[in-house]
């Protein structure tokens, strides 16, 4: 049994999810303690519990420990992931797309497709937003050799949560691929969506767009962003997503939610700088594509490159994860590099 401590790097969700995506991918049962010690408040959330049972039900691991606030778990995988049509609901505002990312690296080496309907919080702070995931994510996870599609069903916001989110990924029939995006090219067809739920009358969606537009145009890159205006969320509430692809194939985006008293325009403003601000870090990837990707690479065959647009505590943390379970990491400057673990889907 392989002993994790929470505590360690980030201190945070990240560990307990990519532990769990690790253990059962690996075959490996891991004893997790200190989960989430750094936060304020230690120990399983709603969300973390989900995802750690959702990875569960993939694989058929036996649960020690898994409730909202408990600080230690043991999982035990039986099986390799399962692919079918799977339900999972958090229960509260807790981020489906956070689940999403959890359950994504046993999908992309699971024995059959997989579909899944996300119940939660979609647009929140701290988490991707589903046009990162299914714009930014999921065509590099093609280019590894799952395809994988995201598919907002119904807005969620805090505190109430009731969004849904659609997850259908088929896996790698010959293991995931490793990426080589050291070059970043240069930046064209940035898109977006601004999208606002029973704020019609104040125009959030349009406000947000035109500001996030403004800024990028100020800076010779041109940005066309999508007004949606819903009606279909449980209460009020926004979100905005820029994506661009470069010349070589990288992607990078930024995002941000809606929250009381934040203005559309600082949104617009806010996203469109973080965006250039990795582009003009000579990323090939964004700040946090730049986590997100360490999981995947350390499954894949081969060696994944890439450049970083600047250290983070989840980088580092998600490296430091990856090499407890057998991958091999280098950082040199900017540059990242995984050498993975070649894992076969089950089918293989």
């Amino acid at each position: 049994m392989i002993e994790i401590d929470g505590s360690q790097q980030s201190g945070s969700g990240t560990i307990v999810r990519f532990a769990v995506g690790f253990a059962a991918l690996c075959g490996e049962a891991i004893h997790l303690v200190n989960a989430r010690a750094r936060r304020p408040q230690p120990g399983l959330r709603p969300q973390h519990a989900a995802a750690v049972r959702a990875c569960a039900e993939l694989c058929g691991a036996r649960l020690e420990g898994v409730a909202v606030g408990s600080r230690e778990l043991v999982f035990r995988p039986a099986h390799a992931p399962h692919g079918g049509r799977y339900a999972w609901d958090i229960g509260t505002a807790g981020s489906a797309t956070m689940l999403a990312l959890g359950v994504l690296p046993l999908a992309c080496l699971a024995d059959a497709p997989v579909e899944a309907r996300i119940g939660g919080g979609i647009f929140q702070d701290f988490a991707p937003s589903p046009f990162h995931l299914g714009h930014v994510l999921a065509p590099l996870l093609g280019r590894m050799g799952a395809a994988v599609r995201v598919e907002l069903g119904r807005p969620g916001y805090v505190p109430a949560g009731a969004g849904l989110l659609d997850l259908r990924v088929a896996p790698a029939a010959r293991g995931l691929a490793p990426l080589d995006l050291l070059d970043p090219g240069a930046a064209y067809a940035v898109r977006g969506v601004a999208l606002a739920s029973h704020l019609a009358e104040r125009r959030v969606s349009e406000r947000m767009a035109a500001a996030c537009e403004r800024r990028c145009a100020e800076q010779g890159l041109a940005c066309a962003i999508e007004r949606v205006e819903d009606t279909s969320a449980s209460r009020p509430g926004a979100g905005l997503a820029i994506w661009a692809e470069t010349s070589t194939g990288c992607r990078l985006g930024a995002d941000r939610a809606g929250a009381l008293r934040r203005s559309a325009e600082s949104i617009g403003r806010q996203v469109a700088d973080a965006l250039l601000a990795d582009l003009g870090a000579g990323a090939s990837v964004d700040r946090h594509l730049a986590d997100q990707l360490v999981l995947f690479a350390a499954l894949a065959r081969g060696t994944t490159r890439y450049r970083v647009p600047a250290d983070s505590e989840h980088l580092r943390t998600n490296l430091w994860l990856a090499e407890r379970f057998g991958a091999r990491t280098r950082r040199e400057g900017a540059v990242v590099e995984v050498e993975g673990l070649g894992l076969l889907p089950a089918a293989s």
